[in-house]
C-alpha cells in the first residue's frame, strides 16, 4: 500500500471494527519528530546563543532593538536583549525564560547561562549524530554538571566586609559593571550601589530587601552625577508654589482618600433658582474643606501626602492654614513612604489620629538641571532604611541602560550578602571546572563518557567567547590557559581580556558570587535536559 501522508487523515479500528480517526485535521499540521526534531531544535537555541556570545565580557559589544512603534533600547544585558527579541520559535523562547529565571534567581549571568546552554546543546549535536540516545546524553550532562558544581565550590574564597570595610564588596561588583556602559565610573557606581545595599540589609539575618532601594532616572546632568540619596526622592513638588521649600522635624500623614467633598452617588440634578441657594452650597462645600483640612491640623500632621488631587480651592486652604501637601502620589512611593518614616496608611479621614503620622527630620524641594525640574526629598526618616539612587545622564536611552546595571550590581552585592564567597572570572571557572569534568570522564565506563566529555567541552565555550569578543585568538587562548592551569595547578588563571599583563585573575581582582555560577550551571543544564528529552513537535494550523 502507498505510505500514508500527512493530508489524509489516520483511519484505524476498534475491537468492534467500527473505524475512528487518531489525529483529526492532519493536512492543517506540521510534524517534526525523532532527530530532525532534535536537530531543528538545536539550530534555534544555537542562533539565540550566537546572537549573546558577542556581548559577554568587558569586551562585550551592545545590541540595539527597535520596537514596532520606534522605541529603542541599547543594552549590554542579556535578559533585557531577549525579553525585547521578537521570538516566535518556542524552544528559543525556553532559553529566553532560562535568562529570565537567572535573572530573578541571581540578577546577574544572564548573558553567560544562555552562551552556555547554547554550547551544550552544539555538543549534544554530535553526539545525537553517533546514534547515543537523547536521554544518555541529558543523564550524562547532569551528572557531569554535580561533578562541576562540587568542584568549584572549594575554589571559592570568602569575602569579609562590614559596614566599615566594604572594599571587598565593591572590587567583587565592579567586576559585574566591567561589560556596561557605565564601566568609565566604574568604582563610583559599584560605591553607591554597596552603600545602597548595606544601608538597607538585615546583616543578622543576611537578607536584604531590594524593594526599598529605589531607582530614579532623571534625563540632564552626566553620568558621574549619579548619588545616592538615603532617603525618598519624589518626583513631585509641593501642591501650591507659595508653599515653604524646606520643612524640618516634619510630622506627615499619608492619605489615600481624596480631599475633595463627597461627591453624591446618584445622577439627580441639582436645580439652584436663587443666590441664596448657590452661595448656601458653596459655604457647605467649603465647610467640608475646612474640616478635612482642621482634621488633619487636629492630628498633629504639618505635612500632608494625598495619593489623590485635590481642586485649587483645598490647595488655597491648605496654604492659608500653613500645611504643606503633596498631591498624585502614585502607589508605589506612597508605600515607601509609609515603611520608611513609619507612617499608617489612612484611607479615611474619619480614621486619621496622631498615632499614624509618620515622621523625617528633613524634605527638601531641589531643582534638577537647568529646566526647572523640581523634586522632592524626604532624608531622615524615622525608619532610615529606605534609599534612592538618582540617575542622572545625557539622554533617556543611557539612563535607562545604567539603571539595568545598576539592578545587576545591586543583585551582586545583596548576593555577597547573603552568602559572601566569591569565584574568579575571566573564564577560570570554567577552565577549572572543565578539567575536573575531563577527568571525571576517565572513571565513567558507560555511555555517559561521551556526555562529559562533551560537557567539558562545552564550559570552555565561555572563555573562547570572552577571548574573541577581546580580539584574542580564541582557540590557542583557550589551550595556554588549560595546560597552564593542569602544570602551574592554579586554578585562578582566566583569560586577561583587559590587556593588564596577567592571567591570574586573583591579581586582576575578577570576582563573581559562588551563587551565580553554581546556578548559571544547574539552570543551564536543566534547560538542555528538557530540550532534548522532546522528540516529537506537532504544529497546528498551516504554518
Amino acid at each position: 500500500p502507498p505510505p500514508h501522508s500527512m493530508s489524509q487523515p489516520q483511519v484505524t479500528f476498534d475491537e468492534s471494527g467500527r473505524p475512528f480517526i487518531i489525529l483529526r485535521d492532519q493536512g492543517a499540521q506540521q510534524r517534526v519528530r525523532g532527530l530532525e526534531a532534535h536537530k531543528q531544535h538545536i539550530l534555534a537555541a544555537k542562533t539565540i546563543a550566537n546572537i549573546m556570545k558577542t556581548s559577554l565580557g568587558p569586551k562585550g559589544m551592545d545590541k540595539m532593538m527597535v520596537s514596532p512603534d520606534g522605541d529603542v533600547t541599547v543594552t549590554n544585558d542579556g535578559a533585557t536583549i531577549l525579553d525585547k527579541m521578537d521570538i516566535h520559535d518556542q524552544i528559543a523562547k525556553l532559553l529566553v525564560e532560562l535568562s529570565r529565571s537567572q535573572d530573578d534567581e541571581i540578577g546577574d549571568g544572564t548573558t553567560g547561562v544562555v552562551v552556555l546552554a547554547g554550547a551544550l546543546l552544539e555538543k549534544a549535536e554530535d553526539l545525537l549524530d553517533k546514534g547515543i540516545h537523547p536521554l544518555r546524553i541529558a543523564k550524562g550532562y547532569e551528572m557531569a554538571a554535580k561533578v562541576a558544581t562540587e568542584h568549584i565550590a572549594p575554589l571559592a574564597d570568602v569575602v569579609p566586609f562590614s559596614l566599615d570595610d566594604r572594599e571587598a564588596l565593591v572590587e567583587t561588583v565592579m567586576t559585574t559593571l566591567g561589560s556596561k556602559i557605565i564601566n568609565r565610573y566604574q568604582r563610583q557606581m559599584a560605591s553607591v550601589a554597596v552603600d545602597a545595599v548595606l544601608a538597607v540589609a538585615d546583616l543578622e539575618r543576611k537578607d536584604v530587601n531590594l524593594d526599598m532601594i529605589k531607582l530614579v532616572g532623571k534625563v540632564g546632568g552626566k553620568l558621574e552625577d549619579t548619588e545616592l540619596v538615603r532617603g525618598i526622592i519624589l518626583d513631585k513638588e509641593f501642591s501650591h508654589p507659595q508653599m515653604a521649600k524646606e520643612l524640618k522635624d516634619v510630622k506627615l500623614c499619608v492619605l489615600t482618600c481624596p480631599f475633595e467633598p463627597p461627591k453624591p452617588k446618584t445622577t439627580h440634578k441639582v436645580v439652584i433658582k436663587t443666590v441664596e441657594q448657590y452661595n448656601k452650597l458653596a459655604s457647605q462645600e467649603q465647610n467640608y474643606f475646612k474640616e478635612m483640612v482642621q482634621q488633619v491640623k487636629d492630628s498633629g500632621a504639618t505635612l500632608a501626602i494625598c495619593q489623590w488631587g485635590f481642586d485649587d480651592e483645598a490647595n488655597h486652604l491648605l496654604l492659608a492654614n500653613e500645611l504643606p501637601a503633596i498631591r498624585w502620589v502614585g502607589g508605589v512611593e506612597i508605600e515607601l513612604i509609609a515603611i520608611a518614616t513609619g507612617a499608617r496608611i489612612v484611607p479615611r479621614f474619619a480614621e486619621l489620629s496622631a498615632d499614624k503620622l509618620g515622621s523625617a527630620g528633613k524634605i527638601r524641594e531641589i531643582v534638577v538641571g537647568t529646566t526647572n525640574q523640581k523634586m522632592l526629598v524626604i532624608e531622615e526618616c524615622a525608619n532610615s532604611k529606605a534609599v534612592t539612587i538618582l540617575i542622572r545622564g545625557g539622554n533617556k536611552i543611557l539612563i535607562d541602560e545604567a539603571e539595568r546595571a545598576l539592578h545587576d550590581a545591586l543583585c551582586v552585592a545583596r548576593n555577597l550578602v547573603r552568602d559572601n564567597k566569591i569565584l574568579y572570572g575571566g573564564g577560570a571557572t570554567e577552565i577549572a571546572a572543565s578539567i575536573a569534568v575531563d577527568l571525571a570522564a576517565e572513571k565513567i565506563s558507560t555511555l555517559e563518557q561521551y556526555a562529559f566529555r562533551a560537557f567539558a567541552d562545552a564550559l570552555l565555550d565561555v572563555p573562547f567567547a570572552l577571548a574573541t569578543n577581546s580580539g584574542l585568538p580564541g582557540m590557542e587562548t583557550v589551550a595556554q590557559l588549560r595546560s597552564r592551569q593542569i602544570a602551574e595547578k592554579n586554578p585562578y588563571l582566566g583569560v586577561d581580556c583587559m590587556s593588564a599583563g596577567t592571567n591570574d585573575m586573583k591579581k586582576q581582582l575578577v570576582y563573581e558570587s559562588l551563587s551565580s555560577k553554581q546556578s548559571q550551571l544547574l539552570l543551564a543544564t536543566q534547560v538542555v535536559k528538557m530540550i532534548l528529552k522532546i522528540d516529537d513537535v506537532i504544529k497546528q494550523g498551516s504554518m
